[in-house]
């Protein structure tokens, strides 16, 4: 949420809370500065925070919009040489902070989606509250959601919406952009939205039509998904012992993967059922788990948040804690970490 020049991150007391315990078994990690990567900076609230929160630590900041970087300048003129931000993707995390020469942190923030900031200004062409070019290019280069409304067969967009944006009506309105194209070129977002609107029933919810297709699309654009599996992977590998993963999602595509990655990570893996033929063969010793689940189920925003901030309502924090080496076998193994996300 933004006020003014203000960014209100969601949740942000049950992240700090989360991400920052208060002590920890490891006498030498107490002494040493604390490092933190906020994975997701965008408005730069939750680093922030976490600077406000430990004068000692020093945070790592990681985002692909260029427009986001720009903007964390003021907050790192705050704090020199303890807040350090870098553009790139999150999932690059490990080589972007290796480049750096940081190999652990002691915790990472993530905060999925798209950010307020790129809601609000019409130019970016995210939403269809104002009209705008049809853009939705986090990074301001690559293919542009008017780029795949245009060029896209039926099959294609249909796939899309009904993949990123769990749009029943998917069909349709590929069709219908099929057919809208022909006339002319797609090249905003009040156009793209009508010709959802007028594809589809009104939903008797009340949540505008067009809200799944753009979600849809916006995933598409930006490769969200697979971002996140990889952003997930990199950030357990590079969690200290008992660092602390904090992840907030906004839909369910985004929480599945969360909620399934950190409970393999912790191996809270369901048995095979007795009539899968994998259980008659000689059981093996399960892997010591090598993370500990902090959220058995995610966490929501209190009542006055959700009331405060709509884009609040929707959010869930899951969080997971690398145990200390004696309570592994072993570190985690790239191999391992990619099959949990």
């Amino acid at each position: 949420m933004t006020t003014g020049e203000t960014h209100v991150p969601v949740m942000l007391a049950e992240v700090l809370a989360t991400l920052m315990p208060s002590a920890t078994d490891d006498a030498a990690r107490r002494e040493a500065a604390p490092r933190y990567c906020d994975a997701t900076f965008g408005g730069g609230g939750y680093a922030a925070a976490i600077l406000e929160a430990d004068p000692r630590c020093v945070v790592w900041a990681i985002d692909r919009d260029p427009d986001a970087i720009a903007r964390g300048a003021a907050l790192a003129a705050r704090h020199p040489g303890r807040l350090h931000l870098i553009e790139g993707r999150f999932g690059d995390m490990l080589e972007l902070l290796a480049a750096r020469g940081v190999t652990e942190l002691d915790g990472v923030v993530m905060d999925l989606g798209v950010s307020s900031f790129q809601l609000d200004r019409p130019e970016r062409g995210f939403s269809f509250r104002a009209d705008g070019p049809l853009d939705m290019r986090m990074e301001k280069r690559g293919r542009s959601a008017a780029d795949l409304v245009n060029t896209l067969s039926e099959a294609e967009l249909a796939y899309i919406l009904a993949t990123f944006g769990e749009e029943r009506h998917a069909r349709r309105i590929a069709r219908a952009i099929v057919a809208a194209r022909r006339v002319a070129p797609i090249e905003t977002t009040g156009r793209l939205a009508e010709i959802v609107r007028g594809a589809v029933p009104r939903d008797p919810s009340g949540i505008d039509p067009a809200t799944r297709s753009f979600q849809a699309l916006r995933i598409a654009v930006n490769d969200e998904l697979g971002e996140i599996e990889r952003g997930l992977a990199a950030a357990a590998r590079l969690l200290a012992p008992g660092g602390r993963l904090v992840v907030v999602s906004f839909h369910s595509l985004e929480d599945r993967i969360v909620k399934r990655f950190m409970a393999e990570a912790a191996g809270r893996t369901g048995a095979p059922s007795r009539h899968d033929p994998a259980a008659l063969a000689a059981p093996r010793r399960a892997a010591a788990p090598r993370f500990r689940l902090l959220t058995p189920r995610a966490l929501r925003p209190g009542a006055a948040e959700a009331a405060a901030n709509p884009r609040a309502r929707s959010a869930r924090l899951r969080a997971l804690e690398r145990l200390a080496a004696s309570s592994a076998s072993s570190p985690a193994t790239p191999a391992t970490l990619r099959g949990a996300a």
